[in-house]
């Protein structure tokens, strides 16, 4: 796929200035790895490429990037500061081999978008993760409130766990979570990604012909 829209922009805000949110996730496990699996971890959260969208055309990516800024537009009213996000969401998911709309269903459930939001257990940020895994597989930004190195560290996490169920992404949610084995966690996630978050080329050209409408 060719690289269509790239985007660097700026944050505004600094993490001094704003108190973590209180958020009620789960927390993934500590387990240990081997060094095959900690060297390949830590190659995937080290690099340090510019986020694009992989669209094949720049009006595909364009109408993805509006269908999700829209539904975005109540949590993040700043514009660049939502287009950021999704770019960002977008390049680290597809990345990692994960479908973008599910990355978003997992951070409305977790951290229902809140950047600085911060577990009972410790996870931290919009994907919710642990401050372990900084020493266990850690490559360069270490601060996981941070936006892409909170969105880096998370699909990479969870493709680590799609690899050890083997594409079971009911158990490996669960690891996420650290709730394996329990329906609960999983079934919100799959909810909020099919019900909130499901896009398809068929949608976008349906709600450009109502548009026109």
């Amino acid at each position: 796929m060719r690289r269509i829209a790239r985007a660097i922009f700026g944050l505004g805000w600094a993490l001094a200035a704003l108190a973590p949110t209180v958020a009620h996730a789960g927390a993934q496990a500590y387990e240990p790895l081997s060094d095959s699996v900690r060297a390949a971890l830590h190659k995937s959260v080290s690099d340090q490429a510019t986020p694009f969208l992989a669209f094949d055309t720049e009006v595909e990516a364009r109408r993805w990037l509006a269908a999700m800024s829209s539904r975005l537009a109540r949590r993040f009213p700043d514009r660049l500061q939502r287009e950021e996000f999704l770019v960002t969401v977008h390049y680290e998911a597809k990345r990692a081999g994960l479908d973008p709309q599910l990355v978003l269903g997992l951070i409305q459930v977790e951290s229902n978008f809140r950047k600085y939001a911060l577990s009972r257990s410790g996870a931290r940020g919009y994907m919710q993760v642990m401050p372990f895994w900084i020493k266990l597989i850690g490559g360069g930004d270490g601060n996981l409130f941070h936006l892409r190195t909170n969105l880096r560290y998370g699909c990479v996490i969870l493709r680590h766990y799609l690899d050890i169920e083997r594409g079971d992404l009911f158990r490996a949610l669960g690891r996420y979570n650290g709730s394996l084995g329990k329906p609960e966690y999983p079934n919100m996630v799959e909810r909020a990604w099919q019900r909130d978050w499901h896009y398809s080329t068929r949608t976008a050209e349906s709600a450009r012909a109502e548009g026109r409408g």
